[in-house]
């Protein structure tokens, strides 16, 4: 069963075993065009799974991000490392979103004994991803599948490390499934470190495209490095990811394969007539 409803007006009454919360966009160029909007998907809207999950004395996963850590003075990244973030900046309303949820799970945990589960989740990217989605991955696969430019914005040495779609899902299950006694927060992404530079000349070579990489200005706030320690989940969940950068861009290549045409002016309105038959589907 589907049922489509916003968090931050949960008029819903379900009885439920377990919440998975991953209500928010995660590329900035989405969570960026209505940054209210944003911040209130991620702060009314973990009130209100909070207090469902209260009502049915049941277990919620909340889908935080690495993106708590800002632009890290630390690295790799541990989980008891507080962050750098700025609270005013035009990322600030995913970033701090996410940090107050957080504080809100822990709070709940704190005052009414809430089984609460918290994943600090690493850049992840595989199948089924849009085309118009607006991070790196996609959009460097759809601009090499066209043979448009491929745009970094800085001179690519900033790094981030890339988790498989399929390794994160196993993540999540594993930490919601876990003792109770172990809340998180938890990182779960692969610790492989790769720069910008690196990934747009592997999605170059595994597309056999004509593209070519040209710079852009440096966003605001942009992290320069990102990569996960992730000792907690090894130790905790038994987790680590199994799916390295090749073998899973070649995946997710062969995915936008089956969506994207090359230089024809109608691909925009192919691509929204497959989201939709997929929504279609779901429902």
């Amino acid at each position: 069963m589907f049922i489509e409803k916003d968090v931050c007006n949960l008029d819903i009454d379900l009885k439920i075993d377990q919440i998975y919360n991953l209500a928010c966009p995660a590329s900035p160029i989405h969570y960026q065009l209505d940054p209210v909007k944003t911040i209130q998907t991620n702060v009314l809207g973990a009130v209100n799974l909070l207090e469902l999950a209260r009502k049915n004395k049941a277990k919620i996963l909340q889908a935080s991000t690495s993106e708590v850590y800002g632009d890290p003075v630390v690295h790799p990244q541990k989980e008891n490392y507080f962050g750098n973030v700025n609270p005013v900046g035009p990322r600030s309303c995913y970033d701090e979103g996410k940090r107050c949820a957080e504080t809100l799970f822990f709070d709940y945990y704190r005052e009414h004994n809430l089984r609460i589960k918290v994943a600090r989740i690493f850049n992840t990217y595989g199948p089924r991803m849009h085309p118009n989605d607006g991070r790196v991955v996609s959009n460097f696969i759809v601009q090499a599948l066209k043979n448009n430019n491929i745009t970094i914005y800085g001179t690519g040495s900033q790094t981030r490390s890339f988790c498989y779609v399929d390794d994160l899902i196993d993540g999540l299950i594993k930490l919601m499934n876990s003792n109770d006694g172990f809340t998180g927060p938890v990182n779960i992404g692969n610790p492989n470190e790769f720069t910008i530079l690196q990934l747009a000349e592997e999605v170059i070579k595994l597309t056999k495209s004509d593209s070519k990489i040209v710079n852009k200005p440096l966003p605001e706030n942009d992290p320069s490095r990102r990569k996960p320690n992730i000792d907690l989940a090894i130790k905790n969940l038994s987790w680590q990811p199994s799916v390295q950068l090749k073998e899973g861009i070649s995946k997710t290549i062969r995915y936008f394969k089956t969506i994207i045409i090359p230089d024809i002016d109608q691909k925009d309105e192919r691509i929204e007539k497959y989201f939709s038959k997929a929504i279609s589907d779901i429902t």
